[in-house]
């Protein structure tokens, strides 16, 4: 237990050093979580720009006509290849350039025009928009942009608006988001003047296929404060350069077309000028890049909701069963008008992440977090849903389909290809954590220096607990006071507008009852994941709301005589409240200890007693009922 508790903390700290300490811009959601109800800074909801919808709407015309004339999914998911012509075609119509700045050769499309052009790719072919993204939501294009020398920029990112294909190298065979055990090394050289990289890379997107990548190491680490730091330092690295193998092609259970795979360094020679930031920076880059970065992936997912609405809108119209359309039977309609409800939900998460983004004048790494954990999550549960309400049709292939002159809906598909949207860039636990470390951000920083005093601390322990109880003796009352706060909405229906107080007031007990758990539980907060995950949804769903209520003032205020807006908002917010609810109960009143309890006894083998009839190897000597003391050697099961 102590061994493991260092580790976790080793890595927490790793993970704390690597983040964001300060807040530059306001974030929306960091405001909710300090009970502050920011309705300032989503209302009004920001518009795009004519002038940019213009250039947006022209380049999403001409990609269309690539994926029409040069994409065929059902191929792609057939073959489990990925044509080369496509590539080209999508290489020249500038695909691979949308957020490289034109001085580079690239598009320079606004994230906005990034995000709907990834929603159109991604309607059509998702294994397409991973080759997309992944090149330049977070392969060299961003950190090149956000971290590059002058001359790495002028270096590479022609090369890469052109077409060169780009990755970024994180997670090894023994490494997901724990950078702390990362075991790929760049050792410098005697002058300084190159590394050498040693390691192997796992579930590389684009890998296989890249000319250029963003590889992850751990370089020498460094005393601070008379403690060793572990240092992870950003590689430039080339696939020319010699020791750099594609060990092997990883297959999956959708997205056929992916090139994702196992790569591995040998001795691999990186000219010092390819270390992008400084030795020790690459953890803090690889997280930037992935606050911006993260926005493909809902914009995709969302258009995933949106086909699925379109066929469903169809399928229920045109399916009888017992004398009706199978849309007027209750339990269909409840899942129909739900998938309506959350796919505008989407949307306005996905847009105004984009427009803040854009306007540069928000902080959005929490937005980001919440865009990419609420849609791919949304998206997954939609297309179950419209697979449920399709059928047999839905189970059954496109190809199938179109064979025996049914509608080749491909449901099957994009079920598999979104699977993997819910664990690319961060899982949605990850997504978890992030956001509740976030959510934590205020407390932490003025509880925690008191319980633990950081080595070398200049401020006295009385002055952290005078500073501390100076800052709650003023906000703790104010949680529990109505915010005297006025709605500046015109259009919004009398329940909406009742929705909107629910988030202002709510935004404050969730911040008070925050405040309980970590008085409760203080140094235990952060390891409570469960207990964090509660807040978290709930944060999620109070943003969710903000976002479908500005949405629908931005619509009515072009046309009041349109109430599709109305209702959708107003169908979200009530299922919203209902989850919200029943996280504040099991805050209250939850069974988390009996999942670690049961847990526990999983992994000591003591519930192999249940694992008959099944087809199954054992380790030799050992059958199901057997059971193994946990410091067994052999106690796991093969």
């Amino acid at each position: 237990m102590e061994n493991d508790n260092k580790a976790k903390q080793k890595a927490m700290d790793l993970a704390e050093d690597a983040r964001q300490t300060e807040w530059k811009f306001p974030s929306f959601t960091a405001e909710l979580f300090r009970g502050a109800f920011r309705w300032d800074l989503m209302h009004p909801y920001p518009v795009q720009d004519p002038e940019d919808k213009k250039i947006g709407d022209e380049y999403l015309d001409k990609l269309r006509g690539v994926l029409k004339n040069h994409c065929d999914p059902i191929k792609i998911d057939k073959t489990g290849v990925y044509p080369k012509e496509t590539l080209r075609a999508l290489a020249e119509a500038g695909a691979f350039g949308m957020k490289i700045p034109k001085e580079y050769g690239g598009l320079g499309l606004s994230q906005t025009n990034y995000s709907r052009a990834l929603s159109l790719i991604g309607s059509y072919c998702q294994s397409t928009v991973t080759w997309v993204s992944a090149h330049q939501s977070i392969g060299v294009p961003q950190p090149l942009k956000m971290y590059g020398t002058k001359e790495q920029k002028q270096k590479y990112l022609p090369r890469l608006a052109k077409g060169d294909i780009s990755a970024f190298a994180l997670t090894e065979p023994d490494v997901g988001s724990d950078p702390a055990k990362m075991s790929t090394t760049a050792t410098p050289s005697e002058d300084g003047s190159y590394y050498l990289l040693n390691g192997d890379k796992l579930w590389c997107t684009n890998g296989p296929d890249a000319d250029v990548l963003v590889v992850m190491a751990k370089t020498p680490p460094v005393v601070v404060n008379g403690k060793e730091r572990t240092q992870i330092t950003a590689f430039i690295v080339e696939k020319e350069m010699p020791g750099f193998e594609i060990v092997q092609r990883c297959s999956f259970m959708g997205l056929k077309g992916l090139s994702n795979g196992l790569l591995r360094f040998t001795n691999v020679r990186v000219p010092k000028e390819n270390v992008i930031g400084k030795p020790g920076e690459g953890l803090r880059i690889a997280l930037a890049t992935l606050n911006t970065g993260r926005l493909g992936i809902p914009a995709a997912s969302t258009a995933c909701g949106k086909l699925s609405l379109q066929y469903a809108e169809k399928w229920v119209n045109e399916r009888v069963q017992w004398g009706v359309p199978i849309g007027k039977h209750q339990a269909i309609a409840k899942k129909i008008a739900n998938m309506a409800a959350d796919t505008f939900a989407m949307d306005a998460i996905v847009w105004i992440a984009c427009a803040f983004a854009d306007k540069e004048n928000a902080d959005i790494r929490l937005e980001a977090a919440i865009a990419k954990y609420f849609c791919t999550e949304t998206a997954w549960r939609l297309l179950d849903d419209y697979l449920q309400v399709s059928g047999g049709r839905g189970y059954e292939t496109a190809e199938s389909l179109a064979i025996r002159g049914d509608d080749p809906v491909p449901v099957e598909r994009m079920l598999r290809d979104s699977r993997v949207a819910r664990i690319f860039e961060g899982s949605s636990e990850i997504m978890h954590l992030i956001i509740a470390r976030e959510a934590l951000d205020t407390h932490f920083k003025l509880v925690m220096p008191i319980m633990m005093p950081p080595k070398g601390a200049k401020e006295s322990k009385f002055s952290l607990i005078k500073k501390a109880a100076a800052f709650y003796l003023t906000w703790y009352p104010k949680q529990w006071l109505p915010s005297g706060q006025s709605f500046n909405v015109k259009h919004l229906s009398t329940t909406n507008q009742d929705h909107l107080a629910y988030v202002d007031r709510t935004c404050r007990k969730m911040a008070r009852t925050i405040f309980h758990q970590m008085a409760k539980l203080q140094k235990k907060m952060e390891y409570e994941q469960i207990l964090l995950g509660n807040f978290v949804d709930i944060g999620v769903d109070l943003f969710a709301m903000s976002a479908c209520l500005a949405y629908a003032e931005s619509f009515l205020a072009k046309d009041s005589a349109n109430q599709g807006p109305q209702e959708l908002a107003d169908l979200f917010c009530k299922n919203a409240r209902v989850r919200i609810g029943e996280n504040f109960r099991r805050v209250k009143d939850n069974h988390n200890k009996t999942f670690n309890k049961v847990a526990k006894s999983l992994m000591e083998g003591k519930y192999r007693w249940l694992l008959t009839d099944i087809y199954q190897d054992f380790p030799e000597g050992y059958a199901p009922g057997d059971y193994v003391p946990a410091d067994h050697e052999n106690a796991a099961v093969k």
